[in-house]
């Protein structure tokens, strides 16, 4: 019986620890930056990318662990109604507090025109704190890119 009681009193101490202990915090970031005007030639034709477009980041995670990230853009009015942006990749890249790069995660080129290109980055720990970078670039120009810093 003596047992029980030492048990059962060892359970609930260690229940109430679990209850007081705080959960990880999350935290996340979404921007987007304008897509600016330009033309460009594709096989001897002139595509142009009016205004109305938007290059969006989204980051989630907790310190220097990602969870999940996505960029891509989204087109209004005129805008998604143009033949949209061929030969585009996007690319993630991460800096450090200094500013120097470290790493990129450089996405596949995609020779097909698409109004709203989009791409994931798998989930993944930074070995240090700085910025985490997306950055479209079309037909071989970078043209746009939405930074979200990384602090603790």
């Amino acid at each position: 019986m003596q047992y029980a009681a030492r048990f059962t009193t060892a359970l609930t101490a260690a229940g109430l620890l679990v209850l007081a202990t705080p959960p990880t915090a999350q935290a996340g970031a979404i921007g987007s930056t304008p897509v600016r005007t330009f033309e460009y030639s594709v096989g001897g034709m002139t595509m142009k990318v009016p205004t109305g477009c938007m290059f969006t980041h989204i980051i989630r995670g907790s310190g220097r662990k990602i969870t999940y990230q996505n960029a891509g853009v989204d087109c209004a009015f005129v805008a998604a109604m143009s033949s949209g942006f061929c030969n585009w990749r996007i690319d993630f890249t991460y800096a450090d507090t200094s500013n120097r790069a470290y790493r990129t995660s450089r996405g596949r080129t995609h020779s097909e025109c698409r109004i709203d290109p989009m791409r994931n980055n798998s989930p993944q720990t930074l070995p240090r704190y700085g910025k985490a970078c997306a950055h479209l670039h079309v037909n071989g120009v970078r043209r746009v890119s939405q930074c979200h810093h990384v602090t603790k």
